[in-house]
């Protein structure tokens, strides 16, 4: 895109893209996130919105925008939201700067934006509607989430996926390791903002450089932080995260929407410098020097290191043989020990292995909080409600002591198991298994057995007579 569109120079367009492509927030993402990472469209939906502006062809650029903005709904919504403020704002600027000398141009983009956005709506609109609206939808991140905000100092620092990266100290400037959003480091935050300055008379270049000053107010969220420390000093968004759709936003995340915009006026100020160099022949070799020193020394600190990896836990043959499938139907579910989340995501793998046929407890998912206390909370958690059985489980793996088991816990399970309709419970090897496994067995009263990889014990019959007990004597 920035070679056939902006620029004439394959170099420059290469150092742009590469920035775009291998940020430091992309790579930290990477890890963990690859519907974030998955930016493929973002590049052509900024080249097909620019053609918009093109007389003529308002129909057919339309509904190409717009096949572009449902396809990319389908992969995130939060990134599209990014892109389509980053370029509300570009274009509602350079149009107000041109509305005198082109104002043919700014009728065809509101006719052919007025069709991308028909189409949009009307491919979108049942589900967002039961994104929004419907029985599992949510109203707004968590207050602690929201609070999710980017250091200042991050911006001159360096990830820990970078070379010039130490591995303790970015840590201190982000929430986790996937969400080192900023990270440019001094020189490329300075190379940026020179360039801003030396590409001043263009219009579009000073409207990015505002734009990524925006992004960047916004990213710090709604309190500010300055090396791990809060100043105190309310950021922007502490005015618009109650605001709808934008409290289901995390703001440290605005800090990605800088990425393409350095990218893209790193392209332009390297087309700048092939231009000089072709115009001006007796100054060729100063101006290399000086662009390629400029430009190493604020991208080589940058360059990502090698992904960290482990190899998988293979699916159990459990659940690839289908053994699963005479326990689990319509009316039972699997629960694995312990249930899946952030911390334990194998069993959603099983489950998108049969193409979600299996039908488990647990998630890691975003749902809405169900909270006894205060029934109007319909904040977003990233798990179901927490149940005595999933905690203990929990608790256990992480290494704590194994509690004793009693009547009263024996209760609190069978009522568990109910609650997640459970047909069978199973148990795979894994770190303190053994001590899991013993619990299990004492809850239920009964041994599992080993079959397809797993420890499997059929709930089937505790679940569905309501008058089945678990009690010390069946357990002895």
């Amino acid at each position: 895109m920035l070679a056939r569109r902006l620029v004439t120079s394959r170099a420059a367009a290469w150092v742009g893209a590469l920035v775009c492509t291998f940020a430091p927030s992309m790579i930290a993402h990477a890890a963990g996130h690859p519907n974030i990472v998955s930016q493929f469209l973002v590049p052509l939906i900024i080249w097909r919105t620019l053609e918009l502006r093109v007389p003529g062809r308002a129909v057919r650029n339309g509904l190409l925008l717009g096949g572009l903005l449902i396809w990319q709904a389908f992969i995130n919504l939060e990134i599209l939201f990014m892109t389509a403020v980053g370029l509300g704002v570009f274009c509602a600027v350079l149009g107000l700067v041109r509305r005198k000398r082109h104002r043919g141009e700014t009728v065809a983009f509101l006719r052919g934006l007025t069709v991308a956005a028909v189409l949009a709506i009307a491919v979108l609109a049942y589900p967002l509607s039961v994104q929004f609206f419907g029985p599992q939808s949510y109203q707004g991140l968590a207050e602690s989430v929201r609070g999710f905000g980017a250091d200042l100092g991050s911006f001159t620092a360096y990830s820990t996926h970078s070379v010039a990266g130490r591995t303790t100290q970015p840590l201190l400037l982000a929430q986790n390791p996937s969400e080192q959003n900023a990270f440019f480091g001094w020189g490329l935050v300075v190379l940026f903002f020179g360039l801003i300055l030396w590409l001043r008379r263009s219009a579009a270049v000073l409207t990015l450089g505002a734009l990524a000053v925006l992004f960047a107010a916004m990213s710090l969220g709604p309190s500010i932080h300055l090396d791990g420390a809060d100043t105190g000093v309310p950021g922007i968004w502490a005015f618009l995260h109650h605001l709808p759709v934008l409290n289901s936003a995390v703001p440290t995340r605005w800090a990605m929407a800088i990425a393409p915009v350095v990218g893209i006026v790193l392209a332009l100020g390297c087309q700048r410098a092939a231009d000089l160099v072709r115009t001006q022949p007796h100054t060729r070799g100063p101006i290399r020097i000086a662009m390629i020193t400029a430009v190493a020394m604020a991208l080589v600190p940058i360059v990502p290191t090698r992904l960290a990896s482990v190899p998988m836990e293979p699916v159990p043959d459990f659940v690839t043989s289908g053994q699963w499938q005479r326990y689990v139907d319509d009316q039972h579910t699997m629960v694995t020990l312990p249930l899946p989340d952030g911390s334990y995501p194998a069993p959603l793998r099983w489950s998108a292995y049969t193409g979600l046929d299996l039908r488990i407890a647990g998630a890691y998912a975003l749902l809405p909080t169900q909270n006894p206390q205060d029934p109007s909370d319909h904040t977003a958690a990233f798990a179901p409600p927490w149940r005595p059985t999933s905690g203990l489980m929990a608790s256990i793996r992480q290494g704590n002591p194994t509690p004793e088991v009693t009547d009263a816990r024996r209760e609190m399970t069978l009522a568990d198991l109910r609650y997640w309709k459970a047909g069978v419970v199973v148990l795979t090897p894994q770190t303190r298994d053994v001590e899991m496994l013993r619990t299990m067995s004492d809850l239920l009263g009964f041994r599992p057995t080993w079959t397809g990889g797993v420890w499997m014990w059929d709930v089937r019959d505790l679940v569905d007579d309501p008058d089945a007990v678990l009690t010390a004597e069946a357990s002895s």
